[in-house]
């Protein structure tokens, strides 16, 4: 139905037109009522679809198809004056399109053909005017039409009448419609756009010393955000776009005082400070940036303590080693002896091997987003001790051994890794051995007597 919102006893007269066809009239005093070929000069599109409200002068279309889509105009007299609406008409499931697109992401909206040199391409979302193509001329409607939704993000293709739109955001969300007009034809295309809001998920795992203060980082620009949120299980800390809220701990959830004072928002970054961290505040963080796209940024930082080991109680040793070499970190202990071996790389975790065995890990298994040794790594199930293959010069740097997570033991080897030109390496051996083993050089070749 198509809605006059007025009463027809208060006006004159009520006229509808198909594509400036008259098809149905109806007079304030209802002296005059037709539909279809019932008015004058009309032809017989419509064949008793057509109904008039008495009431209201409304318009029904019944059984409708797609021979009936395009634009009807309602024109109404009163006494003081004379006023007109447009109606634009798509039957959906039959000429309509159904489009799929995530946001940030640009939707070109094809209809199929080659526009004639004649033909006027318009193009409305929701009705609403926003792109016309008149011969070799176009005009997109300006910011103040569009309620500066699109601001610059219009596009038309002269040759074929396409529209693109780019940066989708989720507003872009409806129904768009592309009149096509000739001289002896009206056609109307709707494209219904649904826009999906894009998840992206990272992760990173960050280790920390108890006492000192992290920094977790959004990499992005505050201004350039709808929100910002933090959660460590619940909400912690907020900032929106305008700086207009921004909230952390308590102040964010009544009753919740878990940091007291220990967090720190970055205004123009969103990015997190946690001081004097503690170990109960190790785990899983989350950040949730929303964009004024719809695009969901979400990152998830696991916060790992590297438990400070007590000045005697740790053993450090000096290992040089040559590029593309091998070497043995030995833990000097029985796995069967213990709960946990957790082998650390400059604070980074690198592998675990637990005492029954059930869990062992190395390298990106261990965390999801490092991948520095990739298969490089080896653990003796026997000792828990770690062997790194194919050697390289990046691999220099501390190896800290840890038993169990306790303060007590540890032991820390530095490992310095040196190059050598490829002829020197080819003829030269490396061996690993503990203190007090013995040790034989063999030089692979068979003595030769005098």
């Amino acid at each position: 139905m198509l809605h006059t919102s007025v009463n027809t006893d208060q006006q004159d007269r009520i006229t509808w037109y198909f594509y400036d066809n008259l098809i149905a009239e109806i007079t304030g005093d209802f002296g005059y009522i037709c539909t279809d070929v019932q008015c004058e000069d009309a032809e017989e599109k419509f064949r008793n679809r057509l109904k008039l409200d008495n009431q209201t002068g409304s318009l029904t279309i019944m059984n409708i198809n797609k021979t009936y889509a395009g634009v009807y105009k309602l024109q109404i007299i009163s006494r003081t004056e004379l006023s007109e609406k447009n109606f634009i008409v798509a039957v959906y499931g039959v000429e309509g399109r159904y489009i799929k697109v995530l946001s940030d992401e640009s939707l070109t909206l094809d209809p199929g053909e080659v526009k004639k040199p004649n033909d006027v391409m318009t193009w409305y979302f929701n009705d609403t005017l926003i792109a016309e193509i008149t011969g070799d001329q176009s005009k997109i409607c300006t910011d103040d039409h569009c309620d500066e939704r699109f601001r610059d993000r219009l596009e038309v293709n002269h040759g074929t009448g396409s529209l693109t739109i780019t940066n989708t955001t989720l507003k872009d969300f409806g129904v768009y419609k592309l009149l096509t007009t000739s001289s002896s034809i009206s056609i109307l295309k709707s494209f219904n756009v649904y826009v999906q809001g894009r998840r992206i998920v990272s992760r990173a795992t960050i280790y920390v010393a108890e006492g000192d203060s992290v920094n977790l980082q959004t990499d992005v620009e505050t201004n350039q955000q709808e929100n910002i949120r933090w959660y460590f299980n619940t909400r912690i800390a907020e900032i929106t776009g305008d700086l207009s809220y921004i909230c952390t701990d308590v102040q964010c959830n009544n009753g919740t005082e878990r940091f007291r004072d220990r967090l720190k928002l970055d205004h123009q970054t969103g990015s997190l400070t946690i001081t004097n961290i503690r170990t109960r505040d190790s785990g899983l963080y989350l950040l949730q940036i929303s964009s004024s796209s719809g695009t969901i940024f979400v990152k998830y930082f696991y916060v790992d303590l590297i438990h400070a080991v007590l000045g005697g109680a740790t053993d450090e040793v000096s290992v040089s080693v040559m590029e593309k070499d091998s070497v043995t970190l030995h833990t000097d202990v029985k796995m069967n002896q213990q709960e946990k071996i957790v082998w650390y790389f400059n604070g980074i975790r690198i592998a675990v091997i637990t005492g029954d065995l059930s869990y062992t890990c190395t390298d990106v298994q261990c965390n999801e987003a490092t991948e520095r040794f990739r298969d490089r790594l080896k653990l003796d199930n026997q000792t828990g001790s770690l062997t790194i293959r194919d050697i390289r010069t990046t691999d220099s740097g501390h190896y800290d051994l840890q038993f169990n997570h306790t303060y007590l033991s540890g032991k820390l080897f530095i490992v310095a890794v040196t190059g050598a030109p490829a002829a020197q390496r080819a003829e030269m051996k490396t061996k690993s051995v503990k203190e007090g083993e013995s040790v034989t050089l063999d030089p692979g070749e068979i003595k030769k007597t005098k």
